[in-house]
């Protein structure tokens, strides 16, 4: 099989890729999405703060989770790229503080570009990770496509007493987070080098299983994922929607070797800039160096951040009461 750069493929890569927040945001609110006549659940979570995934409540008194998440190539090994993917998808079930229990396949192949092998490659790495999570994969959806993307589906469980919120957070609650930052810069130059970072490829493929229990046992109701908005962008998210103000320590934000050098050098992925932009507004004080970049930068298959300590995770703040910003980054 001849190796091709896949990340070649792709205008953006991995979360990176997303439309931006600000498009997002007005766009889902042109939508007017109506609601449901004599729905068959109640809806716990939905679209008005953001969160990571949907949640219902069944007659039964279960809580349903459901999300989707696929993205572009954000490293050249099919392999690879399907591991991190179906982490990152698997991720916003974890952030909810549920159990995946069934996933389904969303592939988009163009095959007059890149060979089938390939895409086998991509499901198998997907399959791969999917089962490490004790979940069942179980079929999915493909479309042929000018653009290779590949994510999940994916359905899962919850305790609706105990679901993680983003809305939930309360003044006076330290701020955690479980993975390093640099993922996005470390893969826009792996992207315009062909260089590897395996200790990325390993952050992108842990899954937050482990940080998503630990939450649950030490009684946190408040998380979110840290994806392809970045820390400032999730960060604002749920400072915005549980009404209070979060002041980030930057010397305690873990960031991953070489991140510092790839921003230095230029290889900062469009996505990061869009994210900064978008915060900015929202910054306490706006006028931040270029060393917030990294705090902005977009994330594939990040961390949970959590208002609460998980034992082995770095405390990086607090929240405070509402001072007129969302985020005050103290250096």
């Amino acid at each position: 099989m001849i190796m091709k750069r896949l990340t070649q493929y792709a205008q953006g890569g991995g979360c990176a890729c997303k439309i931006p927040a600000a498009d997002l945001e007005s766009l889902l609110a042109n939508a007017k999405m109506p609601l449901p006549q004599n729905p068959e659940a109640e809806l716990l979570v939905g679209l008005e703060t953001g969160d990571d995934a949907a949640a219902v409540r069944t007659h039964d008194g279960s809580a349903i989770i459901s999300t989707a998440d696929f993205f572009t190539p954000v490293v050249d090994d099919p392999f690879d790229w399907g591991r991190i993917a179906a982490a990152n998808a698997l991720s916003d079930v974890y952030a909810m503080g549920g159990r995946p229990l069934v996933a389904l396949n969303l592939l988009c192949w163009p095959p007059d570009q890149l060979p089938y092998d390939l895409a086998s490659e991509v499901l198998r790495g997907g399959a791969d990770v999917v089962a490490l999570a004790g979940c069942h994969l179980a079929g999915g959806h493909s479309v042929i496509d000018a653009e290779p993307k590949y994510g999940l589906a994916v359905t899962g469980v919850a305790d609706p007493d105990r679901l993680l919120r983003n809305n939930a957070g309360r003044p006076g609650q330290p701020l955690s987070l479980t993975k390093p930052l640099g993922l996005g810069v470390l893969n826009n130059r792996h992207k315009r080098t062909g260089e590897v970072f395996p200790h990325a490829v390993e952050t992108m493929t842990q899954l937050n299983a482990a940080a998503s229990r630990a939450a649950l046992a030490a009684g946190i109701q408040c998380a979110t994922d840290i994806t392809g908005f970045g820390l400032l962008g999730h960060l604002h998210k749920l400072a915005r929607a549980s009404g209070v103000t979060a002041v980030i320590q930057a010397s305690a934000v873990p960031i991953l070797d070489g991140a510092a050098q790839a921003v230095q050098e230029g290889f900062v992925p469009g996505g990061s800039r869009r994210n900064l932009d978008w915060i900015t507004p929202h910054l306490d004080p706006r006028d931040t160096p270029e060393e917030t970049l990294l705090l902005a930068d977009a994330q594939t298959s990040g961390g949970l951040l959590t208002a609460g300590e998980i034992p082995g995770a770095p405390v990086i703040g607090e929240l405070i009461p509402y001072t007129g910003h969302t985020i005050i980054v103290q250096r």
